[in-house]
């Protein structure tokens, strides 16, 4: 089967079991058909024992630097308006505060909004929305989703990227594999889904 997976949504899911959540596509949907009559949806057992299959990794298209720009571009966009909306209702919350104290207020969040974002998003979905938007999303070297400590290596490894000039980021335009210096530090890279 390929296709994305009924419970969570990731794919392609070429296997019997979806590489992200772990569930037994076959299963589940057959869960999902019976569930109609009963009203409720067991829980998807998983096969016990380390013997898993690993799956194959993925033959999709690299993406190279310039979508890579396009969907960093979308994501500061929306990451600028989420700041701006944020600072206004900060601003009529709190309106006997001093703008100082409002704007040093938002500065910090938006810290912790751009640092955080990346990393859920890469690590719940491969994507962030500019990701989606382009139709990219970062795997593992084999293909695989990102763990929570895999996403967090490639964010931090994304600020060395930018601390070096900005050639991290560059890479990505001049390797043959269009990975940056963050996705060598994080063993991911970026990949086509269209």
């Amino acid at each position: 089967m390929t296709g994305p997976c009924p419970k969570c949504g990731w794919q392609p899911v070429a296997g019997a079991e979806c590489p992200r959540c772990g569930v037994d596509v076959a299963r589940y949907r057959l869960e999902l058909g019976t569930a109609g009559a009963s009203g409720s949806v067991a829980a998807p057992e998983r096969p016990a024992g380390p013997a898993q299959a690993r799956p194959e990794p993925s033959a999709r298209a690299a993406a190279g630097f310039w979508i890579r720009v396009v969907a960093w571009l979308i994501d500061a966009v929306a990451l600028f308006a989420v700041e701006r909306a944020l600072w206004v209702l900060a601003a009529a919350v709190f309106a006997g505060a001093r703008p100082f104290v409002i704007g040093a207020a938002a500065q910090s969040f938006g810290v912790v909004l751009w640092t955080v974002y990346p990393v859920i998003f890469h690590w719940l979905w491969g994507q962030t929305l500019g990701k989606m938007a382009v139709q990219i999303r970062v795997v593992t070297v084999d293909g695989r989703p990102l763990s929570l400590s895999c996403a967090i290596i490639r964010q931090l490894g994304s600020w060395v990227s930018a601390a070096v000039f900005g050639i991290g980021y560059l890479m990505a335009g001049l390797r043959r594999d269009k990975r940056a210096l963050h996705d060598l530090i994080a063993d991911t890279r970026v990949e086509r889904l269209a």
